[in-house]
């Protein structure tokens, strides 16, 4: 279809020729004049079927004259002219180009950036799910690529927003450009469309990589023949009130196009002085051109200067204390040294206008300047380096350490009277206006501070390289903990928003940004600490804009850094002296390393092995101090580097020990939390990847950005070394679903670590000003009580200057088998709720403690058939998991056990009723006693001396004689039950005294 339709349109634009032509004879008969060459232009048709195309007059008013010249057969459809050449269509052959102009023969160059060239167009557009109502409102109609003269920049909200371009091509070609792409938080893709609407390129290879803050980076693809439509696209995903960094793209040069009937006019700033040229030159410093120039002209160089390739002149400002610096003779034998100023090369200011400052006069002399720690002054004014095994104060001569002790090495900056050897500076212009002339930096005698550049939109660099770093330790790089710091003292003074930025450099692969601050920042001090032992190098980079102005407005911002330590660097001086080891013979000084886990012992000065569950100080390796105890539950590993939880912790219940086991829990697990949305509605999920313990206390959390790193190919080396993977215990990514912004695939970026180090596990609700909030989480459903997880990580931020972490609690919940489910608090979106702690529920009955004795209870069953049989079953609700098992069901004999019980049975009430019938007997006889006693008592009392009379006659059968006895006591029942007993065994017929002997008396 497409075919036809370009035939037709090759047949439309003949037809138009054939129609100008009678229209020509019409005019001619209508008695016009001929035409001349600048009535009318040639065009080219379409190539047809055959390869072939017709040059066809074009009038320029139709009508006007008569007499235009006939189509003609034109050249071959694959012709081209080369560099510097165009087609003339008048006589179909190639010219070259007058001067003051280029071509580049069959491609096209954007290099100039004032507006929008011809042909390209730029659509926003904001694409989110059809159910979702947070876009209500809000549309990206102000989002745009903008031009910036020599750039071309995009937009720094969250809208999607395409720069769109269409060529045709008549043979294969390509398309290459230069961009720079600094921040991640938005997203950069280039791909090309066919005629069939088909992406020429694989997804993996249209997402664009990070550059440097400094670096444009080329990037280039291949076109295919017909037409081809150029995508550049970003999408910004905004979490906080921070706008994104803008993409920046220049330079657009396209290979492949049939021919080019027409030079470029050389853009202003440069010329081409030379017929035939293939680009155009950059005019010199303090020179300019228009549009066209074929050479430059001079300014006024007492009242205006200009940069290279400058488009005119400004005039130079008053001259300021910033304009100049001082240099230092070389001491004389009084140790004097002469202060030489001198203006910042090239002086771009006045000194001879009102208000300006002036020279200072040279050749007063002062004191030499003190030199770093580390480095000596040999009586001239510069530093040398102090030789190895010797330190110095900077003031004096170097000297050797003790025996026993050894230079703690490093770098230590806080004197600027020349910038260090290790240290350089530049100047870099998004623009690429040239300022490498000019110095980023000058020294300020006890800070260096940031220099002029060639305009507010500059980059003034300061980088400082160190090759590695060393530690008593060597072996300790590989676990992740500190191996050295960087700490520098910094101030800025600005009027409007300017920013510096803290970037460190690994392995001279990848820049990152670790830290910036925007406006005015008071006297304070950041430290950055190394982990990885690789060389580094870190910058910082100032800038006073972010848009390029015509006019210096913020030439008095500017930032100051008073000092700058590094220490354990290998190549560093010897700043101060340290115990070390000593070898086995105890009279040689020379130090030697402690193997992994090994402190210096104070009194010996030989290695010791750290105690069990403790880890070793990076830094501090003197005394058994400096084996810092592991948090509770937790313990070291066989290095003595780094603690973590071995998946068991103990804990005391209600007179019992509580035992748990997580190594179910072992290995990764990951939550998807969300969706969340932006501002503007994009939608987006926090992926967490947790690594709760086990492992011998290895990392293996690992959060990855699959849009801005490095292709698979790259990843031969170390990933770590690119910044774009991130291993710790605990860490989040950012992840924009496919079906958010109409991506293809779904992206994650953003990754950080949330816990680089274990701090310990605990029942308590906090530790180490870590709070786990209970309170947002529903309470618990047993009685088992939660275990919480606490993790720090040591990447501070601005928000969160003293520490940020997190903190997993472990719940038991019988209902959830395997390993469980993670979720966060509810009221704190992304999971925290500060920014600095974030917080994680994890229920799963691997969290429940192990089962024992006290879990279970038996239950005895009837005796059947002389059988017992005892089943035990657990306590409800059972809350423990693993550990003791239930015993099997048991069977006893249970015979014995009823005969006795029958013949207890039947004692016992036998007993009961002998007792019964003895009781009633004996109670009959008391009564008996109890009568005739008191019958005898009566009559031993009574005055009359005449004996009572009988009672009865005669003495009954079985009847005893009852007064025969006399008591002149009253007998207790045991002693009246004796006398029954023993008078049951006497003779009845037994005589017994009746009369008492106070009766005989009376």
């Amino acid at each position: 279809m497409r075919a036809v339709g370009r035939a037709m349109l090759s047949r439309s634009v003949l037809a138009v020729g054939v129609l100008v032509l009678v229209g020509g004879a019409a005019a001619a008969k209508a008695g016009l004049a001929a035409c001349s060459p600048s009535d009318y232009h040639f065009e080219y048709t379409e190539c047809d079927n055959t390869g072939s195309r017709w040059r066809v007059a074009i009038p320029t008013t139709p009508g006007k004259c008569s007499g235009l010249p006939e189509p003609i057969k034109g050249r071959e459809c694959s012709f081209s002219c080369g560099s510097g050449e165009f087609l003339d269509l008048f006589n179909q052959t190639c010219s070259k180009c007058a001067a003051g102009s280029y071509s580049l023969g069959s491609g096209i160059r954007f290099d100039e950036w004032e507006n929008l060239p011809p042909g390209f167009s730029t659509v926003a557009t904001f694409v989110e799910d059809a159910d979702s109502s947070a876009t209500d409102g809000l549309n990206c109609s102000s989002s745009s690529w903008v031009p910036q003269s020599s750039y071309i920049a995009s937009n720094r909200d969250d809208c999607t927003v395409s720069l769109i371009y269409s060529v045709h091509l008549k043979k294969a070609g390509s398309v290459s450009f230069d961009y720079q792409y600094v921040d991640n938080s938005i997203f950069f893709e280039f791909f090309v469309q066919n005629d069939q609407c088909q992406d020429t390129e694989s997804a993996e290879q249209k997402w664009m990589q990070l550059t440097e803050r400094d670096e444009w980076r080329r990037h280039s693809m291949n076109l295919k023949t017909g037409t081809n439509v150029l995508y550049w696209r970003t999408t910004g995903i905004l979490l906080g009130d921070k706008l994104a960094k803008r993409v920046l793209l220049k330079d657009i040069y396209i290979e492949g196009v049939a021919y080019t009937s027409e030079c470029f006019p050389c853009k202003p700033g440069t010329y081409s002085d030379t017929a035939g040229s293939s680009l155009c030159k950059p005019c010199p410093r303090n020179t300019f051109s228009r549009r066209g120039a074929s050479s430059c002209q001079k300014c006024d160089e007492a009242l205006q200067f200009s940069e290279e390739g400058s488009s005119k002149c400004q005039n130079r400002p008053p001259c300021t204390e910033k304009d100049y610096f001082q240099i230092h003779t070389p001491c004389d034998s009084e140790r004097k040294t002469q202060m030489i100023y001198k203006w910042i090369s090239p002086k771009l200011c006045r000194d001879n206008i009102a208000k300006a400052v002036k020279l200072p006069p040279s050749g007063e002399k002062q004191p030499c300047p003190p030199c770093n720690p580390g480095f000596y002054n040999n009586d001239t004014a510069s530093c040398a380096a102090c030789p190895s095994n010797t330190i110095s104060d900077g003031m004096s001569a170097c000297k050797q350490c003790p025996a026993g002790t050894e230079p703690a090495l490093g770098f230590e900056y806080k004197w600027w009277n020349t910038l260090p050897f290790n240290m350089k500076t530049s100047c870099f212009n998004v623009g690429n206006t040239k300022c490498d002339g000019m110095n980023g930096w000058e020294v300020g005698g006890d800070h260096v501070h940031s220099g002029i550049g060639s305009s507010d939109n500059d980059y003034l660099i300061l980088s400082l390289y160190i090759p590695s770093f060393s530690s008593p330790i060597s072996t300790l790089q590989s676990a992740g903990i500190e191996l050295g710091r960087v700490t520098f003292v910094f101030e800025t003074q600005c009027t409007g928003s300017c920013e510096l930025y803290f970037m460190v450099d690994i392995n001279r692969k990848s820049t990152n940004v670790v830290e910036s601050w925007e406006g005015t920042k008071e006297r304070q001090s950041y430290t950055h600490f190394v982990t990885k032992n690789t060389a580094v190098t870190y910058t910082w980079a100032f800038q006073r804009a972010t848009s390029p102005y015509e006019e210096r407005k913020r030439l008095n911002d500017n930032v100051k850094i008073y000092s700058i330590v590094v220490n354990n660097a290998a190549n560093g001086v010897g700043l101060s002296c340290r115990p070390c080891a000593l070898g086995s013979d105890q009279s040689s000084s020379s130090c030697v390393p402690c193997p992994p886990g090994h402190y210096i012992e104070k009194d010996t000065n030989q290695c010791q092995e750290c105690p069990p569950e403790t880890y070793l100080s990076a830094h501090h390796v003197y005394g058994v101090d400096s084996c810092i105890p592991c948090g509770p539950g937790s313990r070291s590993n066989k290095d003595h580097s780094i603690c973590f939880s071995d998946c068991s912790f103990a804990h005391s219940l209600e007179n019992h020990t509580l035992t748990f086991e997580f190594s179910g829990l072992n290995g990764v697990s990951s939550l998807m939390n969300g969706p969340s949305f932006t501002s503007r509605g994009t939608k987006f999920f926090h992926l967490f990847n947790i690594s709760l313990c086990g492992n011998q206390g290895a990392k293996v959390a690992v959060c990855s950005d699959n849009v801005t790193g490095v292709t698979v190919q790259g990843m031969q080396s170390d990933p770590s070394d690119f910044g774009n993977e991130i291993t710790s215990f605990l860490c989040q990514s950012t992840i924009i679903p496919s079906d958010g912004r109409s991506f293809r695939t779904a992206l994650s970026s953003q990754s950080i670590s949330l816990g680089d180090a274990f701090l310990g596990a605990s029942v308590e609700t906090s530790m180490q000003n870590m709070t786990a909030r209970p309170d947002l989480f529903p309470p618990p459903v047993t009685r088992v009580p939660d275990i919480h997880f606490f993790y720090m990580s040591s990447m501070s931020t601005t928000s969160c200057e003293s520490e940020r972490g997190a903190v997993i609690s472990l719940r038991c919940n019988p209902a959830r088998s395997g390993r469980g489910e993670i979720s966060v608090p509810s009221e704190c979106p992304g999971g925290t709720c500060d920014g600095c702690t974030f917080l994680f529920l994890w229920e799963s009955a691997e969290a429940c403690p192990l089962c024992t004795m006290t879990d279970y209870h038996e239950i005895e069953g009837a005796c059947r058939g002389g059988t017992q049989e005892t089943t035990y079953v657990w306590k409800e609700p059972k809350v423990c998991i693993k550990g003791v098992s239930l015993p099997e069901k048991s069977l006893a004999s249970c015979e014995m056990i009823d005969f006795w019980l029958k013949v207890v049975v039947g004692v016992g009430a036998f007993t009961a009723v002998l007792l019964i019938i003895l009781t009633c007997y004996f109670w009959k006889k008391n009564k008996r006693l109890e009568y005739k006693y008191s019958k005898l008592v009566m009559n031993t009392n009574s005055r009359e001396v005449e004996l009572p009379a009988a009672d009865s006659c005669a003495i009954m059968e079985g009847e005893d004689n009852e007064e025969d006895v006399v008591y002149s006591n009253k007998p207790s029942l045991l002693g009246k039950l004796k006398s029954l007993t023993s008078k049951d065994k006497e003779d009845i017929f037994e005589s017994v005294q009746l009369k008492s002997p106070r009766s005989h008396n009376i």
